[in-house]
Order: C-alpha cells, then sequence, then structure tokens
C-alpha cells in the first residue's frame, strides 16, 4: 500500500525537462531549415548554381560538427544549464541576423554562424537524459526530444512558405530567430542541473530517477580521463560510424527535398511547402513511439539492453533504405509516401542512437561522448548536401543520389549488426585517485 501511494505521488517534473528538451530541438532545426525552404529563391535571387547552394547548405555543419566535442565538455564541466542556455541565445541571434545576407560569402559566413551556437544543443540534452532520467526510460526521453527536430522541420516548411508569400525572406529569418529568445527566459527561470536543486522534485521521484543507477561510471573517483581515451573502445567507433550514414540521409529532408520536389516532382511553393512537411511530421511521431517501444521491450526482461538497441536500429534502417525506391517512383505522390518510410526509419534508429551515449558513457562524460557520436555523424551533414549537389549537377537527375544514400544506409546497418558490441558502461581499469595519493604518501614514509 505505502509503495502504490508512493508510486501516485510521484512528481515529474522530469518530463517537464524533457518538454523543455524537445522544445529547444524543435527551434533549432526552426531555425536550420529557415534556408532550405527559402533556397528556390535564394538561388535566383543570389544567381547561385547547385554547387553553390550545396556549399552554402553545408557551411552550417562546418563549425556544427566540429565543435560538438568542445560544446560536450564545457556542459560536462559548467552543466547543461549554462551551456544550453547560452547555445540557443547564440544561434537565435544568428537566425535573425541572417537577413542582412547579401551574397553568397555572407551567406556562408551567417551560417558557419548559426553553427557555432547550435553545437550545443545535442550533447547537452544527452547530458541531461542522463541525469534525470532513469535507464529504463532513455529511449523515450532520446525519441522524445530528437522528434523535436522533425516538428521543426515540419513546421519550418509551410510556415516558411507561407512567411515568404506573405513577406520576404529577410524578415522571415528575423521573425524566427525570436523564438529561441523567448525559449532562454523560460529556461533560466525552470531548469537546474540536478534532480536534486529541483524544488518541485519530490523524494519519490528522485528515488525513482536513481533507481538502478550504478556506482560512478569514470566520474569524479577516478584521477581525470582524457577524452581521447573512448576511442579505444570499438562501440565508440560504431556509434560515429553508424550515425554518419543516417546523418547523411536525415539532412536530405532539411536540405535538398524542396527542391527536389519542385525541380523533379514540378510541385509548385505551396505544394512543396505541405509534401515536404509530411515525411517529418510521421517520422515524429514514429520516433516517440519506437523510443517508448523500446524501453518497454527492455523493462519487459524478454531481451537485453544490446538486443533491444540492435533490434530496432535494424528495423529503422530497413525502412530507412526505401529512399532508393523513391527515386524510381512513377507518382509524385507515391515517392513523397516512400519518403515518408524512409524519414520515419532514419528516427527510429535515431531513438537508440541518442540513448546510447548514456548507456556507454562514464557518469561524467555524457555530453563529451554525445559530442564525439554527432561530430562525427554531422560530418555527413557537410558532406550530404555537397555530394547531392555535384550528383545532381552532373547527372541532371535526384536518382543516383537517392540510390547512393540507399548503399550508405545498408552499410550502417552491417555496422551496427557486427562491429557495435555489447551496450554497457565503457570501463577505463584506472586507479582511483584516492589509492594513487595514498600509495604516494606510503612510498615518502618508507623513504
Amino acid at each position: 500500500m505505502n509503495r502504490a501511494l508512493q508510486q501516485e505521488s510521484r512528481s515529474k517534473v522530469r518530463w517537464l525537462v524533457a518538454g523543455l528538451m524537445w522544445s529547444a530541438i524543435a527551434i533549432n532545426y526552426i531555425d536550420r531549415t529557415v534556408l532550405s525552404a527559402a533556397a528556390p529563391r535564394l538561388q535566383s535571387e543570389f544567381h547561385l548554381g547547385s554547387m553553390e547552394m550545396g556549399i552554402v547548405m553545408s557551411a552550417f555543419f562546418w563549425s556544427y560538427a566540429l565543435l560538438q566535442l568542445p560544446a560536450g565538455m564545457l556542459a560536462d564541466r559548467f552543466g547543461q544549464k549554462l551551456v544550453l542556455g547560452a547555445s540557443v541565445f547564440w544561434w537565435s541571434l544568428a537566425t535573425a541576423v541572417t537577413g542582412l545576407a547579401n551574397g553568397f560569402k555572407s551567406l556562408v559566413a551567417l551560417r558557419v554562424m548559426l553553427g557555432v551556437g547550435e553545437a550545443g544543443a545535442y550533447p547537452s540534452n544527452a547530458g541531461i537524459a542522463s541525469r534525470w532520467f532513469p535507464r529504463k526510460e532513455r529511449a523515450t526521453v532520446a525519441g522524445i526530444f530528437d522528434s523535436g527536430s522533425k516538428l521543426g522541420g515540419a513546421v519550418a516548411l509551410p510556415l516558411i512558405t507561407f512567411l515568404l508569400a506573405t513577406f520576404d525572406w529577410k524578415v522571415t529569418f528575423a521573425i524566427t530567430g525570436v523564438l529561441g529568445l523567448v525559449w532562454c527566459v523560460v529556461w533560466v527561470l525552470v531548469f537546474k542541473n540536478s534532480p536534486a536543486d529541483h524544488r518541485r522534485v519530490n523524494a519519490s521521484e528522485l528515488a525513482y530517477i536513481r533507481d538502478g543507477e550504478q556506482a560512478p561510471r569514470g566520474g569524479s573517483a577516478l584521477a581525470d580521463v582524457p577524452w581521447y581515451r573512448v576511442f579505444a573502445h570499438r562501440n565508440i567507433w560504431a556509434m560515429c560510424i553508424g550515425f554518419f550514414m543516417i546523418n547523411y540521409n536525415s539532412y536530405f529532408f532539411i536540405t535538398w527535398l524542396p527542391t527536389y520536389l519542385v525541380k523533379e516532382r514540378g510541385m509548385s511553393l505551396m505544394e512543396m511547402g505541405f509534401m515536404a512537411s509530411l515525411p517529418l511530421i510521421l517520422s515524429m511521431i514514429v520516433e516517440i513511439f519506437a523510443g517508448w517501444a523500446s524501453d518497454r521491450v527492455y523493462a519487459s526482461g524478454r531481451l537485453s539492453l544490446t538486443a533491444t538497441r540492435k533490434l530496432f536500429l535494424v528495423i529503422g534502417l530497413l525502412m530507412a533504405s526505401s529512399i532508393g525506391f523513391a527515386a524510381f517512383a512513377a507518382s509524385p505522390l507515391v515517392a513523397v509516401a516512400l519518403l515518408c518510410v524512409a524519414k520515419s526509419g532514419t528516427t527510429v534508429a535515431a531513438s537508440q542512437v541518442w540513448a546510447l551515449p548514456a548507456d556507454v558513457a562514464p557518469r561524467d562524460m555524457v555530453s563529451r561522448v554525445a559530442g564525439i557520436q554527432n561530430s562525427v555523424s554531422n560530418m555527413g551533414g557537410v558532406v550530404g548536401p555537397i555530394v547531392t549537389g555535384a550528383i545532381v549537377g552532373s547527372t541532371g537527375s535526384f536518382v543516383p543520389a537517392l540510390m547512393f544514400s540507399s548503399a550508405l544506409i545498408v552499410i550502417a546497418m552491417l555496422n551496427y549488426l557486427f562491429l557495435l558490441g555489447r551496450v554497457e558502461p565503457i570501463q577505463f581499469n584506472q586507479v582511483p585517485m584516492e589509492a594513487t595519493h595514498r600509495d604516494e604518501r606510503n612510498v615518502d614514509a618508507r623513504a
């Protein structure tokens, strides 16, 4: 009876935190997707070719990918509240001033600035998930906060096309930049780095969050571990390689998809805005369900954590491979339907991908491991738009570009099946710092 009462009276502040994590990623993707929706107009106004537009689209990822690890290190050291709040503030300003661009060079520079700010989002969220959620809910919260990227893109495309039709593209960038500034105010007032410091988290919820939590995994009890030592573990390589392939595909939907639908499938601007949002809306729902379902499977005890992660990764990647079939669809509607399946598949996989850092990283290195994974994966965002633009520019068709994307998904599947090993916390086998100091004192005494 007492246990039932405790369960009934447990506070749910962690889900408010999940909502803030989700909204940060949604705003993140709204701000980075504005350029994609405006791309046809920018190409015309600034006389940009396919290769130049591909470079502009990828410029965001240059700084975004390179700064993932530094952002993760800062989040682990100074706390996710400061780093995520500062990140949202910076990228919101960068979005607002993009309307000042006057050509190819300024567009590239402003997109690089946007990437600097947005680099702190995902590493911070991964660290928050490890501190605010028990292991049995981490795929669910990963699915929730990453699904914000799909809603952000889905909302952005029809919203931006409406704003573009009503105003000009410069005003559109200014309007979208304001969203993050509002979020920052709420974040400062609501969030705490630790649930134990939040006045609305009661003892029952705090015990639930910490239920089954292992002893510190490479935390403060150990001498400082250099971040690069994680590369000695095969799982880090598997996480990075697999996510690179997934992101190469994912970013097609927020870079070249609007142009594909307009130029290859003959849609009008308003038709494109609606059709391009469908894969993102559907995938958002699918990702949340996939995260919840995988947590239920793991909690049931039927499968180990390793088997659960791999099962949902493979299911998602099988779905994602349908991007190759979309290339040969005779009907634009069939092509969009297949793209919906493909995008949903990448999000099924992503619900597991974003749970992995908390699964394998030492407790005080979760944001850093997430930063490493996201840094490598977002090189797919750097390479993808340029390669797609080059293929389309040289062949005059999106068919070979989509086929190449499908082939990368097959490689990702094999990577997770065979390179990814047992999903468990990394052990550094390092001597505790206290023991090291004790041994040194004993040596001194003997001397």
